[in-house]
C-alpha cells in the first residue's frame, strides 16, 4: 500500500469534469429546490381547507415521496420514452414533434429538466405535509385580526403564513441541497449521466452527469482513493451549505 498524501485532491481540482459536475449539480439544485418547495407550500394551502374529499388527496399527494427513487426513476422513464410514452404522444398531438424522435431524456437540453420534474413531482407531498402541520398550528387568532384588520388572502399568506413557516423553508432548502449532492439513483435509473454535449470548455461531457453520478463512475472504475477524495470534497461543500443556512436561520429569530 502506498500513501499518495494529496494527490488525489490536486487530481480533482484539475480534472475538468470534475467541475462541469458540481456545474450540473448546480443547475439540478435550482431546477429542484425552488419548484419542490413552491409546490409543497401552495399544495399545503389548498389542501389546509375543509373540503370534500381532503383526506384523499393528501394521501394521493403524499404517495409518490414514499415511492423508492429508483422506482419512480423508471416510472417517468417509460412515460419520457418517444415510443410508448404518454408525454410525447401529448406533445405530438399538440405538433410538438421533437420528443416523438429523440424523447424528453436523449435531448441535452431536456434531459435534466425532465430528472428535476419528476424528483419534484415526487417530494412535493413531503414538503405539503410538513407545510401543512406548520400551518395548523399557526393560532387562528392571529388571522382573526388581520380580518379585523381588513387584511385580504394575499396579504395574509405574504404577512403571515409565509414568516411563519420560514424554518420549514430552510430546512427543505438544507435538505435539498444534500439531495442534489448525493443524486444517483435517478440519473442512474434515467439517463445514465447522458445524453452527451460539448462543454464551454470543448470537452465532452454528460448533460446530467451530476456529482453523485461522477463519483459512482469513479469508483465504479476501481478508482477507489479519487472517488473517496471527490466525496470529500462534496461532503465539505454540504457542511458549508448546511452551516450557512443554519446561521441564517438563527439571525432571522
Amino acid at each position: 500500500m502506498k500513501f499518495v498524501w494529496f494527490r488525489n485532491y490536486v487530481r480533482l481540482f484539475d480534472d475538468s469534469r470534475f467541475w462541469w459536475s458540481l456545474i450540473v449539480t448546480a443547475y439540478y439544485a435550482v431546477l429542484t429546490i425552488p419548484l419542490s418547495v413552491f409546490l409543497g407550500l401552495l399544495l399545503a394551502i389548498l389542501l389546509n381547507n375543509k373540503l370534500p374529499g381532503v383526506s384523499f388527496f393528501r394521501s394521493a399527494y403524499f404517495l409518490p415521496s414514499v415511492l423508492d427513487v429508483l422506482v419512480v426513476g423508471i416510472i417517468w422513464s417509460l412515460i419520457y420514452s418517444p415510443h410508448f410514452g404518454i408525454l410525447p404522444k401529448i406533445l405530438n398531438s399538440l405538433g410538438i414533434k421533437t420528443f416523438t424522435e429523440t424523447g424528453v431524456l436523449a435531448n441535452s437540453r431536456t434531459a435534466l429538466p425532465g430528472v428535476a420534474l419528476a424528483m419534484v413531482l415526487r417530494g412535493a407531498g413531503f414538503g405539503m405535509i410538513l407545510f401543512l402541520a406548520a400551518i395548523q398550528n399557526i393560532p387562528v387568532s392571529v388571522y382573526e385580526a388581520a380580518d379585523i384588520d381588513g387584511a385580504n388572502p394575499w396579504q395574509k399568506l405574504i404577512y403571515i403564513t409565509i414568516p411563519l413557516v420560514k424554518p420549514i423553508i430552510f430546512f427543505l432548502v438544507i435538505m435539498g441541497t444534500i439531495a442534489s449532492l448525493n443524486a444517483f439513483t435517478e440519473i442512474y435509473a434515467m439517463t445514465q449521466g447522458g445524453p452527451y454535449v460539448v462543454e464551454f470548455m470543448g470537452g465532452i461531457q454528460g448533460a446530467t452527469r451530476v456529482s453523485g453520478y461522477y463519483l459512482f463512475e469513479k469508483w465504479d472504475t476501481m478508482q477507489y482513493g479519487y472517488a473517496a477524495a471527490v466525496s470529500y470534497v462534496l461532503l465539505f461543500i454540504t457542511l458549508v451549505i448546511s452551516l450557512v443556512n443554519a446561521k441564517i436561520m438563527r439571525n432571522k429569530k
